[in-house]
């Protein structure tokens, strides 16, 4: 049996490899829009706060986000439990495969690699004590509009863990569902689009175009089409935006904003998609098809 008691050991990552998109987030910087600096954080709160609650850590410990590809880390110092939440993919530990969505031990200097997402796009790697780089404005979370805090993780890094709090227990929770539509609520710019938009967004399917991003999920589909009004402007002057905001650009097409979207926006928002339902945008591949449901 590995010691689980707490263990305050300095440890580390060594990244051996990283993919195309490795980050560290946390739940990001709210009360920081009045200044133009976006929430970001973890896409998907559900999903990366399971992994903390899987190996005993506070729920805003750093993680790690890994987009597409895979990663491999050598672990040093005192051994760490590990849970991966997310996609499906590969994990292992010195080549021998793992479970996702449970604790898994990682001895000192064994190998702990994640292989490419399968079925979705992120997964998120909780170590107990967390992701130990310097904060940024309160937040250890990269934000990939401003690329305020840590840099994207490269092969080469050394990434500090902290002092772990307590071991993993049993819980109470499951883990949280990838599937099923989006659930709308309307947005304070309806009356700027013919008949009941908020119908027209869930009468069609969409597809995820391969511009989007953290910042936004682009949509191609049924173009949601303005109405005519001679007392109003032709577009707003920027607003306060927030996430899941359901904004659309003249070519009528939507784009859902995700954590790292800006605060402000001059586009009309037409709907905003429910809290407990953005985090399934994290796993959105282009191409993958998009359905809106009415929650009104």
């Amino acid at each position: 049996m590995p010691d689980v008691s707490t263990a305050q050991s300095a440890a580390s990552w060594h990244v051996l490899e990283a993919g195309a998109l490795v980050l560290v987030q946390d739940r990001g910087r709210p009360g920081l829009a009045h200044l133009g600096v976006p929430r970001a954080g973890w896409l998907d709160p559900r999903a990366a706060t399971f992994a903390n609650r899987l190996v005993g850590n506070v729920e805003d410990a750093a993680v790690l986000e890994v987009a597409g590809g895979g990663l491999r880390v050598r672990h040093h110092g005192t051994g760490r439990w590990v849970a991966v939440t997310g996609a499906t993919g590969e994990v292992s530990v010195d080549g021998v495969a793992r479970d996702a969505g449970r604790p898994t031990w990682v001895p000192p200097g064994a190998v702990l690699a994640l292989g490419p997402a399968r079925d979705g796009v992120r997964r998120w790697l909780a170590v107990g004590g967390g992701v130990d780089v310097a904060p940024v404005l309160g937040s250890r979370s990269t934000d990939t509009l401003a690329w305020v805090g840590p840099p994207p993780v490269r092969a080469g890094d050394v990434l500090p863990l902290g002092a772990t709090h307590a071991p993993p227990a049993p819980l109470d929770v499951e883990a949280p569902t990838r599937r099923g539509p989006l659930r709308l609520v309307p947005g304070p710019r309806v009356d700027w689009f013919v008949d009941d938009v908020v119908a027209r967004l869930c009468a069609h399917d969409y597809v995820v175009t391969a511009d989007s991003n953290r910042v936004g999920l682009r949509l191609s589909g049924a173009a949601l089409e303005r109405g005519r009004s001679d007392d109003r402007p032709s577009e707003l002057p920027s607003e306060g935006m927030v996430a899941g905001a359901v904004q659309v650009p003249p070519d009528g097409l939507p784009v859902v904003f995700l954590a790292d979207h800006p605060t402000t926006g001059g586009y009309p928002v037409v709907a905003v998609v429910d809290p407990r339902d953005l985090g399934r945008c994290a796993q959105l591949r282009p191409g993958d098809a998009v359905r809106f449901v009415s929650s009104a």
